[in-house]
């Protein structure tokens, strides 16, 4: 899939990567979706991933801390580092693992490196699991999918695109029947897909999990929660000190109960990364 160059968004003042894809942390976005005017789909750092082995695991928390807290919207994560999404489920974001509007996932090629990530999602806690099988390169043959909600199955796109067959889809649609899996089919790919379209057996695959929103509190409430995540973006913005390392409950207290443009998903931002795309564990 064709990306745009670095230069096109440093020449964008004021966009996330306006300052070229080195890897920083963006907690001035934090608060952000205490401002949106409505509850949104989240596709929390599409062009990038959270769980990158460089981002710090409080940092990690922060960002699933203002998930549970903005409850209202319905967010989808996306990773390739499925072993510390795994690690980090079982232990420090357990919190979140049974948040049913917060839902974790994991990139899904082909057989050497899709596959285990396939395993590591299953074996990791988390209320709605999803696959991103996109784009699909091969086969992938038969595989455990007990335990996932959500297929996003797709070809590749762009000059350059390998093309898919139609037998891999066919056999990942029998795949999820068998095991009650909402399945959605994105596209066919190739060179041009507008012209390939995404059409299965004549018809389009859209199946989605049920969202599962809490209603939108008053804005005061709203403002006052984005002020306190504010507040905690200064700590990440100042340099690291042992007195400003504190943990996000010593400031705010705990959280109260509270995948493209085809699921028509928000960008949210919350880190920056070098390159296109997302960094795989190749």
């Amino acid at each position: 899939m064709r990306r745009p160059s670095q230069s096109a968004f440093e020449a964008s003042k004021g966009h996330p990567y306006e300052q070229g894809f080195d890897l920083r942390l963006v907690p001035e976005k934090l608060a952000e979706p205490f401002h949106w005017s409505g509850p949104r789909t989240v596709f929390v750092n599409s062009m990038s991933d959270l769980f990158q082995p460089e981002v710090p695991d409080a940092y990690i928390e922060d960002v699933v801390r203002v998930m549970v807290e903005a409850n209202w919207h319905t967010y989808q994560v996306l990773t390739k580092r499925s072993e510390r999404l795994r690690d980090l489920l079982s232990t420090k974001l357990r919190f979140a693992s049974k948040r049913r509007h917060i839902w974790w996932g994991v990139s899904v090629e082909d057989k050497r490196h899709g596959l285990p990530r396939v395993k590591h999602l299953r074996s990791a806690p988390g209320a709605v699991k999803f696959l991103s099988i996109e784009p699909l390169l091969e086969d992938l043959g038969p595989f455990d999918i007990s335990g996932i909600d959500w297929a996003i199955i797709g070809g590749e796109s762009g000059h350059g695109a390998r093309p898919m067959d139609e037998r891999w889809v066919i056999k990942l649609l029998k795949l999820c029947r068998r095991d009650d899996v909402a399945f959605f089919f994105k596209q066919w790919g190739g060179v041009h897909k507008s012209t390939t379209g995404r059409l299965l057996h004549g018809r389009t695959y859209d199946e989605m999990p049920a969202l599962s929103a809490a209603e939108i509190p008053p804005r005061k409430n709203r403002q006052y929660a984005a002020l306190t995540w504010q507040n905690r973006a200064k700590i990440w913005l100042s340099p690291p000190t042992p007195q400003n390392l504190v943990p996000l409950q010593a400031l705010a207290g705990d959280c109260k109960e509270g995948i493209n443009e085809r699921c028509a998903a928000v960008e949210w931002p919350t880190i920056s990364v070098r390159s296109f795309p997302i960094p795989s564990d190749r």
